[in-house]
């Protein structure tokens, strides 16, 4: 079949076993520890009993009875691996192109393209061995199709530079061939189906004047000559035959079909796009047609519904739907055909349809890539209160981008709501809602220009529902719904850039000053870096404390550094959702190296604003209230805790992880055992409560605030060996950490030796 395709984005899964093709000498090797080819493979081992692995990203390039043959890109260059059905073992080909027959026999080749392999090798990837090789360019001809395990179809080149169709045969050393006769003089662009049935279906170009003919002719092998020809419409058309029918598809969705015993010929406009071809298939009398392309689009706002790879009987009319999107289509030995495609119920894949016992076609899943057809809801990404005034958008993961989304924000107090239809596939290049890895979302800002609910900027409770609508049909919609409270001018705990995210400060041995910027991954349920560690500057050598403290008057995070005279500084960060842009240093006050410990970014006093606290050389807790004023960022300090904090080698302010009344405290004592102290909403806590031991192994523990965008703040902790965790807050003060998840932040090069 010359079956159209459409190419998926992204690389090839990891190659999991190589198979050394060498095509001069002919010899299969196989390294250790990969899967060889068997000698033999019986009939019985192309059926499983359930779909094997399909890489994701993997094109359609043949398949047989044993096994099935894709390509990929990798490194810009085309890796083509063979799964085999019975056990999905994969071999990959060491050759720049391959080509199908319609059978397990492979063809591969050198050059770019299988016309300008010269030299081709054919191999029967269910019995093994050693590939058969033909060399065309002594005969002057090029490869047109391989028919069988030692047959290929190639257009020869006259003397008088008219082009010929032959069938060469290598038979042990003896090199034969045959002209296949019919074939027009002057027939040129010489293509052909995989043979089914003894035919082969060849497509060429014949001049007539000054205009070009696009011409079918049906081929006999056994007797090499054409046994009919068929006109056709379209110069770039796809074909495919079958022992009753044979159908082509030309531009603009044209699908023509001949009855080969009548010549009666039919044709069926779909109405496509200029220039768009249909996807074809034969099975008996069963004409089969979907217009081509991938789940997720091709990445050029392309909202085209697809039409579903239909099969439709040319004797009753009847038609059945087999899978609801096909990418390509390839056929198969003993009346079957593969589609790369994907339906709702099994999934994106390989399918193999067949006829059924009463004569209808049916699919099967043989492969799957374990993505979902149906459009899912993946998760949402609102901080936890939401802050009005922020750049951080509201956020939404679905399973593939080009859907439209109808999404409603309704404040619950007044019923004020906003509406608006987001086109996500069709802005994808440039859309102010699309943020990438199928996330989409909006800013208050967004909301605020269409809607005078959103320039009320209300706080309190809101509701958000979406519907999203696949826009290439494929699947039915999804609805989600939830809410966030809102508030305006928040303190973030931990964010720098403000854009949805902590960052976390880290210093190295030479004194320069880097921020982290992190994301959570939901899959991997821990802290990931968004991008690389940005570079601050160098000289902070010169402070033995660096603190983030929140931000002071609302917005982005701040952080302070203390020298080693005991002077304390605020650098003023301001973030845009983008980049943190850092203020020159301003001086607090002198003093402050009478503490051993400081932490802030939490609000103990439950007044919105974040405080800093501090332990003194005689083990005394103090407090400086937030004034959320750069100018003056705290108040007057208050004693808080008399004496025994002395004890504590490392104390963090986390945020209210224990679900009381305000923010919390973590103090780790000598031996590394980690007491939390929970917050009254005054500045002042409850008796401590052991959380557990062995805290020692972290040189920093680090309040960040809610990572991963649950209403919890979390914590981050790093150790001496370039090890690092993330604990996220459960809320509850019996047990207020989950489980920790290794984080692959800061774990790199080079070791930091303070990290807030």
């Amino acid at each position: 079949m010359i079956s159209a395709s459409t190419p998926r984005r992204g690389v090839s899964a990891a190659i999991t076993t190589v198979l050394a093709i060498t095509l001069g000498a002919g010899v299969l090797s196989s390294p250790a520890g990969a899967a060889p080819l068997p000698a033999a493979v019986t009939a019985e081992a192309g059926t499983q009993t359930a779909p094997v692995p399909y890489p994701e990203y993997g094109i359609l390039t043949a398949a047989g009875k044993t096994g099935f043959l894709t390509h990929s890109w990798v490194g810009g260059k085309r890796v083509y691996q063979w799964t085999r059905f019975a056990d999905g073992a994969v071999t990959t080909l060491d050759a720049p192109v391959a080509d199908a027959s319609g059978t397990d026999v492979i063809m591969t080749g050198k050059g770019s393209s299988p016309r300008r392999s010269l030299v081709v090798q054919l191999h029967d990837m269910a019995a093994g061995g050693t590939p058969v090789t033909i060399d065309l360019a002594p005969l002057n001809g090029v490869y047109v199709r391989a028919v069988s395990k030692n047959t290929v179809l190639a257009e020869m080149t006259r003397a008088d530079g008219t082009g010929e169709l032959r069938l060469v045969t290598r038979t042990g050393d003896a090199v034969t061939q045959r002209p296949v006769e019919g074939i027009p003089a002057g027939a040129t662009g010489i293509v052909s189906t995989p043979a089914r049935d003894g035919s082969a279906l060849v497509r060429y170009s014949l001049k007539s004047g000054t205009a070009w003919q696009t011409e079918y002719a049906v081929v006999d092998l056994a007797a090499a000559e054409v046994v009919s020809t068929h006109p056709a419409s379209a110069s770039n058309s796809t074909g495919a035959l079958s022992a009753t029918h044979l159908a082509w598809s030309g531009m603009e969705g044209k699908y023509s079909t001949v009855d080969r015993a009548t010549g009666v010929e039919t044709e069926t406009d779909f109405h496509l796009y200029d220039g768009e071809a249909m996807a074809v298939g034969l099975l008996g009398s069963w004409a089969m047609y979907g217009t081509p392309g991938t789940l997720e689009g091709n990445g050029e706002g392309d909202t085209r519904p697809l039409i579903p790879f239909t099969a439709k009987s040319l004797t009753s009319g009847e038609t059945v739907k087999l899978v609801d999107y096909v990418e390509s289509v390839q056929p198969g030995p003993d009346n079957t055909l593969y589609v790369r495609g994907g339906n709702v119920d099994g999934g994106d894949g390989l399918y193999r349809v067949s006829l059924g016992a009463d004569g209808r076609p049916t699919a099967e899943a043989v492969a799957t890539t374990g993505v979902p057809v149906k459009l899912l809801h993946l998760g949402t990404q609102i901080p936890q209160p939401f802050d009005l005034a922020s750049p951080i958008p509201l956020k939404w993961k679905l399973s593939r981008e080009n859907a439209d989304v109808d999404l409603r924000i309704t404040h619950r107090a007044t019923g004020k709501s906003f509406s608006k239809t987001l086109h996500l596939y069709s802005e994808s290049a440039g859309s102010e809602y699309y943020y990438g890895d199928d996330t989409f979302g909006i800013t208050w800002a967004q909301v605020a220009a269409d809607s005078q609910m959103g320039k009320d900027a209300a706080v309190g409770a809101y509701d958000w529902s979406f519907t999203a609508r696949p826009q290439n049909g494929v699947g039915p919609a999804v609805e989600a719904s939830g809410s966030f409270t809102a508030v305006k001018n928040a303190s973030s705990a931990h964010d720098l850039d403000w854009d949805g995210g902590p960052d976390l400060l880290a210093r190295d041995a030479q004194g320069v000053l880097w921020r982290a910027d992190t994301e959570y991954d939901a899959t991997k349920k821990t802290l990931v870096q968004s991008y690389s560690v940005n570079r601050i500057g160098s000289g902070w050598g010169i402070y033995d404390r660096i603190e983030t403290i929140g931000g002071v008057g609302g917005g982005a995070a701040d952080f302070v550094a203390r020298d080693k005279s005991g002077v304390l500084w605020l650098y003023d960060v301001t973030g845009n959702g983008y980049a943190a842009k850092i203020a020159a240093r301003k001086q607090i006050g002198g003093g402050w190296n009478t503490y051993t410990q400081l932490t802030g970014g939490a609000d103990l006093t439950g007044d919105g604003h974040p405080d800093l606290v501090g332990v003194d050389k005689a083990g005394a807790l103090w407090l400086y209230k937030g004034t959320g004023k750069v100018a003056a960022p705290f108040a007057a300090r208050k004693k808080i805790g008399t004496g025994g904090w002395g004890i504590y080698n490392q104390i963090t302010a986390t945020g209210n992880i224990g679900g009381a009344a305000a923010g919390d405290l973590i103090a780790r004592d000598k031996d590394g055992v980690l007491w939390l102290y929970l917050g009254k909403g005054d500045g002042t806590f409850v008796a401590r409560k052991q959380i557990g031991g062995g805290w020692g192994a972290y040189t920093d523990t680090v309040g960040i605030g809610d990572a991963n965008h649950d209403g919890r703040p979390d914590l981050f902790a790093y150790g001496p060996n370039k090890t690092a965790y993330f604990y996220p807050g459960t809320g509850d003060y019996r047990k207020p950490f989950g489980t920790r998840a290794a984080t692959p932040l800061l774990t790199g090069l080079p070791a930091y030796n303070h990290v807030s």
